[in-house]
């Protein structure tokens, strides 16, 4: 019996004592990474982690109906279909001549189901930015940061395209894997203003592409002071309710009535997310409505082109917060989330595909996970 109280009696201190360093190195985020994941039979972050946070809701406006295509679910490629379903679909959806062609589910999701769209928010805030410019709350994307954050007013050489590109040399981190990571401390942290607070310009900015939420998480707060809305309102009233979204959706915050997790965490459906695929499709337009400028739309796809990433290859793939490619002889630019999600646009055939799950492809092609190029080709041939 004592050797048992022993025992307890020592793991109480180890814990006891992990937790006071764990205080005392500034980590206390690590306390919600454990307990919303290893506790919970879980490895990480996933597509249902929206009840472990606060969230403001994105509202709606009037709704407007997808028309169903004559041709619904007629088409199916069996092989590719295979290969789609290997990486843990939740919802696969395509929109071609802005009627749904073909639509399918999985594990009890269905057309109103919230899932997290990761990544793809960074593609939200890109669009809020381009309509904040066209409102003229923003001068343009050469404007320094330092114009309306002033803890930037030593880096007068950084600019909000800096930002959008990517490029801006903040000294930020994206690994997914360290527990102490930039990425960690955002998701499971309290304070992302003052996380990001932590970080500086340590290159040239507009030189390097390197792949950073923390930009986008810049963006929001520009965002905010120069709309004094938070960055789910500028969401629901400037694109959600203008596009005529059928479902609410949520935005996780740092902490309760605090800041959006701007570079992710932006919880929606696959019918919903498709008409943010049309609205770029239309070059900004939506029903005849202008939503932001098309000559924004034509920089988001390509405006990093000039970069070259750490190993000094061109970056041909991406733009405003936004993913391109050239495939089978077409242009195709797209949003994309680290667990699969995607929205796709593809102008020449007037497609829309959205992509919703669990996991994406370990391996890139020419910069884009491979599974991307199978949701691709079972498009192309409705």
């Amino acid at each position: 019996m004592k050797i048992v109280k022993k025992i307890v009696l020592t793991i109480i201190i180890v814990i006891g004592l992990a937790s006071l360093l764990v205080v005392i190195t500034g980590n206390t985020h690590l306390f919600k990474a454990v307990s919303s994941t290893y506790l919970k039979g879980k490895t990480g972050p996933t597509i249902d982690d929206y009840p472990l946070f606060e969230n403001r809701k994105v509202a709606v406006g009037k709704y407007q109906p997808w028309l169903i295509s004559r041709n619904y679910n007629k088409t199916k490629d069996d092989i590719l279909l295979k290969e789609i379903e290997k990486y843990h679909p939740a919802a696969f959806l395509i929109v071609k001549n802005d009627s749904i062609c073909y639509e399918e589910y999985w594990d009890n999701y269905n057309e109103n189901s919230l899932t997290n769209s990761f990544s793809i928010a960074k593609t939200f805030v890109g669009l809020l930015i381009g309509i904040a410019i066209d409102e003229g709350k923003i001068n343009g994307v050469d404007d320094p940061v330092a114009n309306y954050l002033p803890q930037y007013k030593e880096h007068t050489e950084l600019t909000i395209e800096h930002l959008l590109t990517m490029s801006s040399g903040i000294n930020f981190d994206e690994s997914y894997n360290s527990p102490f990571g930039h990425m960690a401390k955002a998701y499971y942290g309290t304070d992302i203003k003052k996380l990001n607070s932590n970080y500086t310009v340590m290159e040239k900015p507009g030189e390097t592409w390197r792949y950073l939420g923390g930009n986008t998480i810049i963006l929001s707060l520009i965002l905010e002071k120069v709309t004094g809305m938070s960055l789910s309102e500028y969401m629901s009233e400037k694109v959600w309710k203008p596009i005529g979204a059928k479902n609410e959706a949520l935005w996780s915050l740092d902490h309760k009535d605090g800041l959006e997790k701007a570079y992710c965490c932006f919880y929606s459906n696959a019918r919903d997310f498709a008409r943010i695929g049309k609205l770029y499709l239309n070059g900004g337009l939506w029903n005849g409505e202008r939503i932001v400028t098309e000559k924004y739309v034509d920089a988001s796809i390509c405006s990093a082109y000039h970069l070259k990433d750490k190993d000094k290859k061109p970056v041909d793939f991406y733009g405003y917060q936004m993913w391109s490619t050239y495939y089978k002889d077409i242009d195709i630019f797209y949003a994309r989330g680290i667990q699969g999600q995607y929205i796709i646009t593809i102008p020449e055939k007037n497609i829309v595909i959205v992509r919703l799950g669990y996991q994406r492809a370990s391996n890139l092609e020419n910069n884009h996970p491979a599974d991307l190029y199978h949701y691709i080709d079972f498009a192309l041939k409705q």
